[in-house]
């Protein structure tokens, strides 16, 4: 192991980080020590916070303070720990569904009140730095998993006017800390590239400018220098995953704001990881990231970081669908001609934020030979034909069940009529989960290779079927079945 360390230390230029190094690969291994248990999936509420909450009202470690309500009066609260005279303050879940960061604090929460063989570490940490923390800071939008809150304001774009209770809490107790650090805590489109990568972005790192003009100040530099000890350090973890945010100004929000007033700036957009809906391997690459960031902080390490670090980072792009199938055969005017078709999924909520439906959609079609997918595969020499919609409509849960749903598929049915009620209600979620064909409301539906469309069909070889195409999956077929 020293010696693995060793060849580590050979890549990173900065001397002194032999620490931070050992650190992030010593939580990476020991994670699930740490790991919340009752945080599991994307869709946290408010609810599911307030008994974490209390149990560190009770931790000496900790010191909770209520600093308001939310408009539907839903408790905001600033959770403090450590005695160091550098302020650190992270803020999470400012947009509604926007959930892994703030799955990771708690995270942080467990490893700070753990009693481990980091013990060391822990009190490095608490000795030189005070640590400040805002989760969820709009959990009315957390109730419906929405981006903006429940005035349909975007909290994010209220820096200045300040009309939302949300965004007057989060102004009031940054001015309140005049925080050395601030930790902005986001997650972006699973579908952003690393530049005009096949590699999702899944950590997008940015020290917002403060200016038009991106002026760089004394503040800036220490956050361009802590993100670019940060990415060294995830790089071993997801290399060639980590992407840069544009740093176009932008005077409503908090992070240039912040940085304005003279805090030292880092946002973490939390991206995508290939199977990964859940966020969960994401969740544990923020919490790495962070508690590196703190060590840094505490050992003052990432002042010797150059800013050419950061400059040589890639930029978020968007050259990434779900899936991508190039090269099908599709009859038109009578010739088959190869197109590539790309689909992406999305979700919809149904009767609350914890009933949703995913269902793909045709994103583009024709050359798309400068993307790539997350899933991807060469069609060549596949013919597209299209899937045929279910005879009758359904109207009851009891005719699901009497439903031969692989006799479907051999049949060649894609599209299964159901009665709107039950179309939109909770119950589909599970529909979808348990069978993968498309819902759609109309019995006369009749599928179009066209964008928007939800995706049914089948890619042939000569007159053999090879695969089928449902919503957002390709599944081979084997012996037709």
């Amino acid at each position: 192991m020293k010696f693995f360390y060793f060849l580590l230390l050979t890549i990173f230029p900065v001397i002194g980080m032999s620490q931070e190094i050992s650190f992030s690969y010593d939580i990476y291994n020991s994670y699930e020590n740490y790991r919340e248990p009752s945080l599991n999936c994307r869709r946290i509420k408010h609810a599911d916070i307030l008994p974490l909450i209390e149990k560190l009202r009770h931790n000496s470690k900790f010191v909770v303070h209520k600093l308001g309500e939310s408009v539907e009066k839903r408790e905001l609260f600033l959770l403090k720990i450590g005695t160091g005279k550098t302020k650190i303050f992270l803020w999470s879940q400012m947009h509604g569904d926007e959930s892994t960061a703030t799955m990771a604090l708690f995270d942080i929460f467990n490893f700070f009140s753990a009693n481990d063989n980091l013990n060391g570490i822990r009190e490095k940490i608490l000795s030189e730095a005070t640590l400040y923390f805002l989760p969820m800071v709009n959990p009315d939008g957390a109730e419906i998993f929405q981006r903006r809150n429940i005035w349909e304001i975007d909290l994010n774009r209220d820096a200045s006017r300040l009309i939302t209770p949300e965004a007057d809490i989060l102004m009031n107790t940054f001015d309140t800390l005049k925080a050395d650090f601030g930790f902005n805590l986001h997650d972006q489109s699973t579908k952003y590239s690393v530049g005009r990568n096949y590699k999702q972005a899944t950590i997008s790192f940015l020290a917002p400018a403060f200016n038009e003009q991106k002026d760089l100040s004394q503040n800036r530099e220490k956050a361009i220098k802590l993100i670019g000890m940060m990415n060294q350090i995830l790089q071993q973890f997801i290399p060639g995953h980590v992407a840069k945010y544009s740093d176009d100004y932008e005077p409503r929000a908090f992070g240039d704001t912040f940085q304005k007033k003279g805090t030292s700036t880092i946002l973490i957009e939390s991206g995508g990881w290939k199977d990964d809906i859940e966020k969960q391997f994401v969740r544990k690459i923020n919490f790495i990231g962070m508690m590196s960031a703190f060590l840094s902080i505490a050992n003052n390490t990432y002042v010797e970081m150059p800013t050419d670090n950061y400059d040589a980072v890639p930029m978020n792009d968007k050259f990434l669908f779900d899936l991508l199938l190039t090269n099908i055969l599709v009859k038109k005017n009578d010739q088959h001609i190869p197109v590539d078709v790309a689909i992406n999924v999305t979700e919809q909520n149904l009767d609350s934020s914890s009933a949703f439906t995913s269902f793909g959609l045709i994103e583009d079609i024709g050359d798309l030979s400068i993307f790539h997918g997350i899933d991807e595969m060469d069609c060549s020499g596949l013919t597209l034909r299209e899937a045929k919609v279910y005879a009758k409509e359904v109207e009851t849960e009891k005719e699901f069940s009497e439903i031969n749903f692989q006799k479907l598929v051999e049949d060649g049915i894609g599209y299964l009529p159901v009665q709107k009620t039950l179309l939109h209600s909770k119950n589909r979620s599970h529909l979808h989960e348990k069978f993968p064909v498309c819902f759609v409301d109309d019995a006369d539906y009749q599928f179009k290779l066209k964008i928007g469309e939800q995706p049914a069909f089948y890619l042939y070889k000569n007159d053999t079927p090879k695969y089928v195409v449902l919503g957002g999956k390709i599944i081979r077929l084997h012996n037709t079945k």
